[in-house]
């Protein structure tokens, strides 16, 4: 998806072994036509960052295979490149090659939008090198693996939950790192994702005076995804069903929340007004579950 992905692509795996032959014939024929898809609009040209020049004994068959995956890889040639990558490992297993030829082929499925292959491939790497030094990077790669997969919020948003719970992984697990760097700011994406599917639903209770309904929706996002851009929407439609609902002090409650801390929104506007026409002025209750929740959490 972006340059990012695959500078730090580069930064773990891009490894070329010398002495190679470049003319050496496809070993599994079958190649595949590199096209300006998604696919290959994701490696920005020339902002890889410098990467692990490791060197291969020339006479090893291993080198020629793994240079073979790689030169397809730099071509856009990705579905070519897994196999080779793949080759690498069943004719090398024991080999270290072999072992960076699995997040190779990851990397590779992921170029060519093959996301379920990419994610089992780097969990499967996970699995047998839980130790090696590239393992940050196989956990961001099944990440933006979900990541990529995101959908309209009118569809299910399962994939954004795995993505959002795996990208928080990656920030916990290598704070510091660039994976972490990366991960948090789709974290952040795909947070006001879900939210937004949230709002969605909730709005469509809310139309069809499917009031409790809507309250729980807006509920939620001001729990669990308070720190989102639809946060601000949320308290507005909360005070708008709560008045509608004829309970003015939660009304009264999510509007003065919504003043505290969006003073300038419109949905702060709106809310006042909304308010204003029963006679009432936003007024915090601090028993109300709104205001306990509020304090409960801290923007980040």
């Amino acid at each position: 998806m972006t340059a990012l992905t695959f500078r730090v692509a580069c930064l773990s795996f891009g490894i070329l072994l010398s002495g190679c032959s470049s003319s050496m014939s496809d070993l599994l024929g079958g190649g595949d036509a590199p096209t300006a898809t998604p696919a290959a609009a994701k490696a920005g040209a020339g902002q890889g960052l410098q990467p692990d020049l490791a060197v291969a004994d020339d006479a090893e068959p291993v080198a020629v295979l793994y240079n073979k995956g790689l030169e397809n890889l730099q071509k856009g040639y990705y579905k070519t490149a897994a196999k080779d990558f793949d080759e690498v490992e069943r004719q090398h297993p024991y080999s270290a090659w072999a072992t960076r030829a699995i997040l190779m082929a990851a990397y590779a499925q992921y170029m060519r939008n093959g996301y379920d292959e990419a994610v089992i491939a780097s969990q499967r790497f996970i699995s047998l090198h839980p130790g090696h030094k590239d393992a940050p990077y196989a956990y961001y790669l099944i990440a933006i693996s979900y990541y990529e997969q995101i959908a309209d919020v009118k569809r299910d948003q399962s994939v954004t939950e795995k993505a959002l719970s795996a990208l928080d992984e990656v920030s916990t697990r290598f704070p510091g790192s660039p994976y972490a760097t990366d991960a948090a700011a789709k974290a952040v994406l795909a947070r006001d994702h879900l939210a937004g599917k949230e709002m969605e639903v909730g709005r469509y209770y809310l139309k069809r005076n499917s009031l409790l309904a809507a309250v729980n929706r807006f509920k939620t996002v001001v729990i669990k995804y308070q720190t989102t851009s639809q946060t601000p929407e949320a308290l507005y439609r909360l005070t708008e069903a709560y008045y509608a609902l004829g309970v003015m002090s939660e009304a009264q409650t999510a509007a003065a929340v919504l003043g505290h801390n969006y003073p300038s929104s419109q949905w702060y506007k709106d809310a006042y007004t909304l308010l204003k026409t029963g006679g009432l002025q936003p007024q915090e209750n601090t028993d109300s579950w709104l205001s306990k929740a509020w304090k409960k959490v801290t923007p980040g």
